[in-house]
């Protein structure tokens, strides 16, 4: 609506009406906002711990293969019976529309390394399972990383879209009802005076 609005009781009723959609569409996103940065909230703090347990593990990890390869020498042929990961699954949730993924790995709990135990000794076993942790750490890490910035996408996207409403849409709204409102108020003013007039002027003629 704008200043042009033609000034009638028909328009009044239909941009109040406006109005009242825009702050209610406001109070949504707001809420909406507020969720999705609560979420993304909790999830930076468990990518944090994520990544602090990644970095140790990565740590303990090459502090045993490396004590491995002074043991049994270079452990490149060994570490290629290592299989190809083909466990990965992701699916999805969704929070307040925005469509988080659900990263799976299959665990393979207590099986043991690929390698024999023949040409292979404790140090390069738990070298293994260290790492096997690390993987399992790095999907889940994947998981919490790419839904913290789809939610921060989304939470941008609806922040613009109540700035728009806060700030030009419901202000936009609230002058035409304003402007609207005078005029007819106006007219009544000017109808009130001229039937006042006319009440006179019957008066004069019937004195």
């Amino acid at each position: 609506m704008n200043n042009q609005t033609v000034p009638t009781k028909g328009n009044l009723l239909a941009v109040k009406k406006s109005l009242e959609l825009s702050r209610t569409g406001f109070e949504l996103l707001d809420r909406k906002r507020n969720i999705l940065i609560h979420e993304m909230m909790s999830l930076i703090g468990r990518a944090s711990k994520i990544q602090s347990v990644i970095d140790k593990t990565y740590a303990d990890a090459y502090a045993l293969l490396q004590r491995s390869n002074i043991t049994l020498g270079f452990c490149q042929e060994l570490a290629e019976t290592v299989p190809i990961e083909n466990g990965l699954n992701v699916a999805y949730r969704s929070v307040m529309g925005v469509e988080l993924p659900m990263v799976s790995l299959k665990r393979q709990e207590g099986v043991p390394a690929p390698f024999g135990l023949n040409s292979s000794n404790a140090l390069l076993d738990q070298a293994y399972k260290k790492f096997q942790k690390i993987k399992y750490l790095t999907a889940e890490l994947a998981e919490v990383e790419n839904s913290i910035y789809r939610l921060a996408v989304a939470v941008k996207k609806t922040q613009k879209r109540a700035n728009a409403l806060k700030n030009i849409m419901i202000p936009r709204f609230e002058d035409t009802v304003k402007m609207i409102s005078d005029s007819l108020e106006e007219k009544d003013r000017e109808e009130f005076s001229r039937l006042k007039v006319i009440k006179k002027q019957k008066e004069e003629k019937s004195a």
